[in-house]
């Protein structure tokens, strides 16, 4: 099972080098290994020159971000499934490649993200939620760094350049909400990554951008609907659809609601 990994990088020569590092020290072999460098002028072509011996293809140009970038990667890309380990993410370990081999038989898997700070020497894996539907990428998204993709989905839908940071998300949605593509959730940690990526640096720009693709995809009377849900915690709202799901257990949340409401009335 061959994948290609790609990674794009702008003016991060540190990270770039990380993540070069943590890609070719996996035990797993069969795959090829993409860099798609923006034109960056702080030394990253030097390491891509250093690890040029290493790295299947590079390429270093002025783009348009970078979702410009992943998409020259796919272009570039031969494997049946893609991973995009962008610079300063790394592999969680050196067997990530070769124990998620067991898992490929769907279009999208999903593992987790680590969370290391290594200022405070503190971490945090990411709980995937236990059911995926619109509800998730109304409320969050999935690890990108963790994702693993068929190549055939991006056949005919490739990365929206017009989107700056989510989307990642409006593909999700596209494959998952919409063409109902395959999915696999697996416990595996994939990625260390890092604390403070480029959606966070952006916030403002990421929730405008976010709010554009739901009004894309959702009529205006299911975007209330989901602003009522989301007025919930992630935890309890996931327990909520959980408990409505099963008949038993709606019955008597019905029951429950019923006495509730005529002590507020």
């Amino acid at each position: 099972m061959k994948y290609s990994i790609i990674t794009v990088n702008y003016n991060n020569k540190n990270g770039l080098q990380e993540t070069i590092e943590s890609v070719i020290h996996q035990t797993y072999r069969d795959f090829e290994y993409i860099v798609i460098d923006g034109g960056s002028t702080d030394g990253s072509i030097d390491v891509l020159e250093k690890y040029s011996d290493q790295i299947t293809y590079w390429i270093s140009e002025k783009d348009n971000g970078i979702y410009s970038g992943m998409n020259k990667g796919i272009a570039a890309s031969t494997g049946e499934y893609l991973n995009f380990m962008n610079s300063g993410d790394c592999y969680y370990n050196n067997q990530v490649l070769e124990h998620l081999t067991q898992h490929l038989d769907k279009d999208i898997i999903v593992g987790r993200d680590y969370h290391y700070n290594a200022k405070t020497g503190q971490g945090f894996a990411t709980i995937l939620p236990k059911r995926i539907s619109m509800l998730t990428f109304y409320i969050q998204t999935l690890p990108h760094q963790s994702t693993f993709f068929r190549k055939e989905l991006f056949k005919d839908c490739l990365y929206d350049e017009n989107l700056r940071i989510v989307s990642d998300i409006k593909f999700y949605i596209q494959k998952i909400c919409i063409e109902d593509c395959s999915l696999q959730l697996i416990d595996d940690i994939i990625c260390r990554r890092e604390p403070d990526g480029i959606s966070n640096a952006r916030s403002s720009c990421r929730i405008t951008e976010h709010q554009n693709v739901i009004k894309q995809v959702l009529p205006v009377g299911a975007i209330k609907d989901y602003q009522t849900l989301a007025l919930l915690d992630i935890t309890t709202l996931y327990r909520l659809l959980s408990i409505i799901e099963n008949h038993k257990s709606r019955r008597w949340l019905t029951y429950f609601i019923k006495i509730m409401n005529r002590f507020i009335k």
